[in-house]
């Protein structure tokens, strides 16, 4: 009689467990495939990028020979208002994150982030190969980041030009940069500002390299 019992009992817990069992959904994976990179070459026409159309649309030419396919991507890169088109702050063309370089580190959750405390460093802010851009120190350096912008993202307004006449000069006018590798030539706030360092001594590829860079900036998936 016992033995009765007992098969029973162990009967109504299995079967209560069974209805009471819900399978949980597996938690989504997070995506870390590449949305961030800095250009691993200049277009050939130092800071004329084609404006912000032609600077998004080599973002996009790169990630794709990269292999990263179905994103929209956005160049970094502010401008200045014209008689057709408002101003352009690089922080609101971007999305709002998180972003991965091409080796899945995350460099920043959101656009507070980015413009605060990132994980941008010279190991980090690779290329769309996941190569490491030269930096303070090495030759050549190729430091500045092309961005028209200031610390928090906004369009740098100065006296003279900002933005090599919205990306479209290659000769006359100037362009801020920022430093990928966070170092300058002191430990000032802009020198180790990866998005707001100085202005470039002009707009042609020669004259970016003169100031310590390669006329490259920042692609981020939108």
């Amino acid at each position: 009689m016992k033995k009765s019992y007992i098969v029973l009992a162990l009967a109504v817990v299995l079967i209560g467990g069974y209805f009471l069992y819900v399978p949980t959904a597996e938690a989504p994976q997070k995506d870390t495939s590449m949305s961030f990179f800095i250009t691993s070459v200049n277009t050939g026409k130092g800071a004329d990028l084609g404006g912000l159309a032609g600077a998004d649309a080599y973002c996009t030419t790169l990630a794709e020979s990269a292999g990263v396919v179905g994103k929209t991507w956005r160049a970094y890169l502010s401008a200045a208002a014209t008689d057709s088109a408002p101003t352009v702050n690089a922080r609101d063309r971007i999305g709002a994150g998180p972003w991965h370089n091409a080796k899945g580190d995350l460099i920043a959750a959101t656009l507070e982030e980015l413009h605060g405390t990132n994980n941008l460093s010279k190991a980090t802010a690779l290329t769309e190969m996941g190569q490491v851009v030269l930096g303070r120190g090495d030759t050549p350096n190729m430091h500045d980041i092309l961005t028209g912008s200031n610390a928090d993202g906004t369009l740098a307004v100065g006296a003279t030009d900002t933005t090599c006449a919205n990306w479209t000069s290659s000769t006359d006018g100037s362009a801020v940069v920022g430093h990928h590798d966070r170092i300058g030539i002191n430990d000032s706030e802009p020198m180790k500002s990866w998005n707001s360092s100085h202005a470039s001594r002009g707009c042609s590829l020669d004259a970016l390299k003169s100031t310590g860079g390669n006329g490259l900036y920042y692609c981020f998936a939108e």
